[in-house]
């Protein structure tokens, strides 16, 4: 969901004919795929505001009856698709397929809110009616990105045309096969015109991102690329929806379970990779359990087989933070070096001796590092973890209710997490903070992002 997961970097992609996609694990060729021409995005753009009227009109049942097609579609080919994100991006068949499952899920989710997403009357004169309604934004761009390539693009796609805005979708250049398969299948069961998959690199996504006929623009990826489209927004008025990068921190209590406080920790640095919008990135350790936590997180990390990064490209920034850390005066208790061989692999390493000043605690990795820095106190590890440029989420482990009380209340994020670092209830919606977005982009709230509000006042002419 964000981070290095970047489909439109403002710069540093050359734009070329095609994209030509290596298989992290094996240094293979996966496949070519042709790139938009800029030329064409005025075109497409035109088309999809021509189709907008119509899809608007249709009424939301028929609208939430195509996004239930779509997602019986979807796990129909769920198998396929999860194999060919494995090629894409690294990310292991299996988890890939809880994805696409979690995509479908959301699909069908918002086929159910959308036909009973409704304004509210008000109050006024009696021989008027006052009424406050939701119309469509209109044209949306969805640029999305590549560590979770279906799930999160099936939700913007999702709420953007179940509320009856028509859809430019941008999947990320790391992952264009997979994008180019989920927009066909939901391509065909909409009318023409009001789903286009475009494919291409930051060139394509600036000037998608720039059109002065876009509504909203939602994008999922880096902080550098969110900026980017801000200001391109604040030029042409359209309304943006960003998650971006996140520095997730993990704050650990004195009084918690040093072995399954590692565990925790282990399962947040290291799944996919770290390539997860909100993977642990910084930990904080109370020293009163330091020593058993980080035997316990080095042994973990050992025994952990990570699947590969996304490219070699990626890795080397990966490493870039770690070299960087080690020079300044932090130990890799494990990892920390470039294997030998074919694709982008990279091992789970722990950094110990971490200080605010380094820069794998003050920036998003977005790879299997697990940076420790070991405090006196708790509310010393939160009042570091609070201080932050990003405010995507945070976990905290702690037996005190006072301290996980405090920890929610402090931590200027926009989802905490309490002694779990993964979960929660499918919906759930927050507002990133900072230099992680702005704006829903989950649950019931996104319909509201996807759509305005008019206010109408009905009143009889006089007699």
């Amino acid at each position: 969901m964000s981070g290095p997961s970047t489909v439109t970097e403002p710069i540093g992609y050359p734009v070329t004919d095609t994209i030509e996609i290596i298989d992290p694990a094996t240094g293979g060729a996966v496949g070519t795929i042709p790139v938009t021409d800029i030329a064409e995005v005025d075109q497409r753009i035109a088309v999809a505001r021509r189709a907008q009227s119509q899809w608007a009109c249709t009424p939301a049942a028929e609208r939430a009856a195509a996004l239930r097609t779509g997602a019986g579609r979807l796990r129909a080919r769920a198998d396929e698709i999860a194999a060919l994100a494995e090629s894409e991006t690294g990310r292991p068949r299996a988890e890939g397929a809880e994805g696409i499952a979690a995509g479908a899920a959301t699909l069908e989710q918002y086929a159910e809110l959308g036909p009973v997403h409704r304004g509210r009357s008000l109050q006024g004169d009696i021989g008027a009616t006052d009424l406050m309604v939701w119309e469509p934004r209109g044209v949306v761009v969805a640029l999305t990105p590549w560590n979770d390539p279906v799930a999160v693009s099936c939700g913007l796609l999702g709420a953007a045309l179940v509320t009856g805005n028509t859809v430019l979708y941008k999947p990320s250049e790391r992952a264009p096969h997979t994008g180019a398969l989920l927009g066909e299948l939901l391509a065909d069961v909409l009318p023409d015109a009001v789903l286009q998959t475009v494919q291409g690199d930051g060139a394509v996504g600036a000037a998608l991102a720039a059109h002065h006929d876009i509504d909203l623009i939602a994008h999922v990826g880096s902080t550098a690329a969110g900026r980017s489209i801000a200001r391109s927004a604040a030029a042409t008025g359209a309304h943006v929806l960003l998650e971006n990068g996140g520095n997730d921190a993990f704050v650990v209590d004195a009084d918690v379970d040093p072995e399954w406080a590692a565990e925790q920790a282990a399962l947040g640095a290291f799944a996919n990779s770290g390539q997860i919008c909100v993977a642990v990135e910084r930990i904080f350790v109370h020293e009163a359990i330091a020593e058993p936590f980080l035997a316990a997180l080095t042994g973990a990390a050992r025994s952990w087989t990570p699947a590969p990064l996304v490219d070699r490209r990626h890795r080397e920034q990966v490493h870039a933070q770690v070299r960087e850390a080690v020079a300044d005066g932090a130990r890799a208790s494990t990892g920390g070096t470039v294997p030998d061989g074919p694709g982008a692999h990279y091992p789970a390493t722990v950094l110990t001796g971490c200080t605010p000043a380094m820069r794998v605690m003050r920036e998003e990795t977005f790879g299997p590092v697990a940076p420790v820095r070991v405090v006196p106190t708790f509310d010393q590890g939160l009042a570091e973890a609070a201080r932050d440029d990003y405010g995507l989420a945070a976990t905290v482990l702690t037996s005190s209710m006072a301290n996980a009380q405090t920890a929610w209340r402090r931590l200027p994020v926009g989802t905490v997490k309490i002694n779990a670092v993964f979960g929660g209830t499918p919906g759930g919606a927050a507002h990133p903070r900072g230099a992680s977005g702005s704006g829903y982009g989950y649950g019931p709230e996104l319909l509201d992002e996807m759509t305005r509000t008019k206010v109408v006042h009905l009143q009889p002419p006089p007699r």
